[in-house]
């Protein structure tokens, strides 16, 4: 296991009705004048954010609203909320909605504080200094961003998808009630559920030795993922079910699971490009993606992969053939993941092979390599998005 810092300040409230509680929280953490940070109307025609403004009003916490976020978060819309956040001397944001919400939220709070483009943190790495406190209401179990200090935004000249990732981005506090997750339909469910998953594979393959703690945690958050998935696919209103899958998603991303080991991210990055370029949604574009990915790499360590396709897929080991294990586990991934409705290639997805050299070089990649579980070249991306356009069961 590799030295490490591990930091989560977020304070979780979980549980029914815990979104009244939003006003009290706000003012918890200093919050005087909130920017109340939305989506596109589903919270308003549930009657969510009434319940959340009430609850600001109650504590006689002043807000300007800022809606519109979409999947894939703008830059365009994060350039207005900065505006806002400096024009009206915001000192607070409330986040009401799911991953892509928080993301964008994530990006004014660096850009209400920053003289320059909030822009030049993202897919640059260079350090974020300061940033408005942040509080969530979350909608959608899937990005974990709740938990992180990680935050994903699309610029919309030229499709380019990046990530920032620093502890000053993480939440001051997350209202977590699984209820508000139950009107979401399947496809979106599934979505979530992938990208969950993919979360704690990133994790999962690693070069790290003797992991043994955080191995089998993120096999507890998989088989968790295996079971109830499929139930709340099921049953959208089987409460339990969607509160596992909530916690589930919080815990694969806030790092726990991820604390003294590398990490990949290779799955993520490739599958940007996807959503940057058909705006499809990140979970689809990663059942794509990660299956395939597994396959170009396994060969690096075999036995990682067949320890994976036994304690979360439940293979035999062969142990005379263990190559023959990792690939079955493989294939068990892509089937679940076909079993919840997602794509497994780009025909399902609306994706088409003849873009692979534009997807690539989108990446930004040129002569260099990635680092990761495997360091990639830009050929090795293309051979990976190849096996992703062919795919099938």
């Amino acid at each position: 296991m590799d030295n490490f810092n591990f930091y989560s300040p977020t304070e979780f409230v979980f549980g029914k009705d815990t979104e009244n509680q939003a006003g009290e929280m706000v003012k918890k953490y200093g919050g005087t004048k909130v920017l109340l940070h939305y989506g596109s109307g589903s919270a308003v025609k549930s009657g969510l954010l009434g319940r959340v403004k009430k609850s600001l009003d109650d504590c006689g916490i002043t807000y300007t609203e800022l809606g519109g976020v979409q999947p894939n978060p703008r830059d365009t819309l994060i350039y207005k909320g900065i505006e806002i956040c400096k024009n009206e001397g915001i000192d607070f944001i409330l986040s009401v909605g799911g991953g892509s919400c928080i993301d964008s939220s994530k990006g004014i709070a660096i850009g209400a504080l920053y003289d320059g483009d909030f822009w030049d943190f993202y897919g640059t790495g260079k350090e974020v200094e300061r940033a408005l406190p942040i509080g969530t209401v979350l909608t959608i179990a899937a990005a974990g961003s709740e938990g992180s200090g990680a935050s994903v935004v699309t610029k919309e000249e030229g499709s380019l998808k990046r990530d920032v990732g620093s502890d000053k981005l993480r939440p001051r506090f997350s209202i977590l009630n699984p209820e508000l997750t139950c009107t979401l339909p399947a496809y979106q469910t599934a979505c979530g559920a992938t990208d969950i998953m993919a979360h704690v594979f990133e994790r999962y393959f690693t070069n790290t030795k003797e992991v043994e703690v955080t191995d089998r945690l993120c096999e507890a958050i998989l088989m968790t993922m295996i079971k109830e998935t499929p139930r709340v696919i099921a049953d959208p209103n089987n409460y339990e079910a969607r509160a596992n899958i909530m916690w589930a998603g919080t815990v694969a991303h806030n790092d726990i699971v991820g604390v003294g080991r590398s990490q990949d991210w290779n799955s993520h990055r490739i599958e940007h490009e996807l959503s940057a370029l058909y705006d499809c949604a990140h979970g689809a574009g990663l059942a794509v993606i990660m299956p395939s990915w597994m396959e170009f790499v396994y060969k690096h360590d075999v036995m990682r992969f067949a320890q994976a396709a036994v304690r979360i897929w439940g293979c035999q080991m062969n142990f005379e053939n263990p190559e023959a294990t990792a690939l079955e586990g493989i294939k068990r991934f892509r089937s679940f993941l076909s079993s919840i409705g997602m794509p497994i290639n780009f025909e399902q997805l609306d994706a088409k092979e003849e873009d692979i050299p534009k997807l690539v070089e989108k990446l930004g990649l040129g002569d260099g390599r990635t680092g990761g579980f495997v360091s990639l070249t830009s050929e090795d991306i293309a051979s990976i998005y190849t096996i992703a356009a062919h795919a099938s069961l």
